[in-house]
């Protein structure tokens, strides 16, 4: 799998969260009706984005990706004034390998794209700071993908 390294300047994000693992029954249903609520309710009213992207964040693991982590969904802005009633984070500058899932494809298709990236990555020797991973999407088309994934090295 194609990835390549990168330096990233510390981000800040507002956004909502749940905690889940990658071995729960409800895993699936967390994180869809995370994206789900923050569609609905926390999108529109997030001010100072930085720009349209939306992130799905992985963070505060017990461990590695079999143990429980944070998933976030939001965006990243410019201040965090008018965003008290959301979560508030930053997710730390330094060295990330940058993955990419770009094409024409349905959102359907996009999904499972994503899905077989992050088993692929499970697999694979990286040597993760399991602090913060982000997958960063730029397309608000549903048939056109241009995701970026970020996973944090050590």
């Amino acid at each position: 799998m194609d990835y390549k390294i990168v330096e990233l300047a510390e981000k800040t994000v507002v956004g909502i969260a749940a905690r889940t693992n990658n071995s729960s029954p409800e895993m699936s249903a967390v994180i869809s009706g995370l994206w789900k609520r923050f569609f609905e309710e926390a999108y529109g009213k997030i001010s100072d984005k930085a720009n349209p992207y939306t992130l799905g964040i992985y963070t505060d693991y017990s461990s590695d990706e079999k143990g429980d982590y944070t998933i976030m969904t939001a965006c990243e802005v410019t201040s965090e004034n008018g965003n008290e009633m959301f979560e508030v984070r930053k997710i730390p500058a330094g060295k990330y390998a940058e993955f990419e899932i770009v094409g024409d494809m349905d959102t359907e298709t996009q999904f499972k794209e994503i899905d077989r990236l992050w088993r692929e990555l499970w697999e694979m020797d990286l040597e993760r700071s399991f602090v913060y991973d982000f997958e960063e999407y730029r397309s608000a088309d549903p048939n056109k993908a241009d995701v970026h994934i970020y996973i944090g090295l050590k």
